[in-house]
């Protein structure tokens, strides 16, 4: 999967901690997801896109690997 979490944030400039407490989260959990060790929730992406003011699909994409 393709993670384009960290650039958002960081054109939001939003820190690791602010955007955990916006979407109730650990700062834990977002750096975990920014590295591609846990993959979110569909509750939490949808949350984490609409903190971040665009769409999950912006933040997460499937790459051609995800679909063997």
């Amino acid at each position: 999967m393709v993670n384009n979490l960290r650039n958002y944030r960081e054109q939001q400039g939003f820190t690791q901690e602010k955007l955990a407490a916006i979407v109730g989260v650990s700062r834990q959990s977002i750096i975990s997801i920014e590295k591609g060790q846990y993959i979110p929730t569909t509750v939490l992406a949808l949350k984490l896109a609409s903190a971040l003011n665009t769409k999950v699909e912006a933040l997460f994409e499937l790459d051609k690997n995800d679909w063997k």
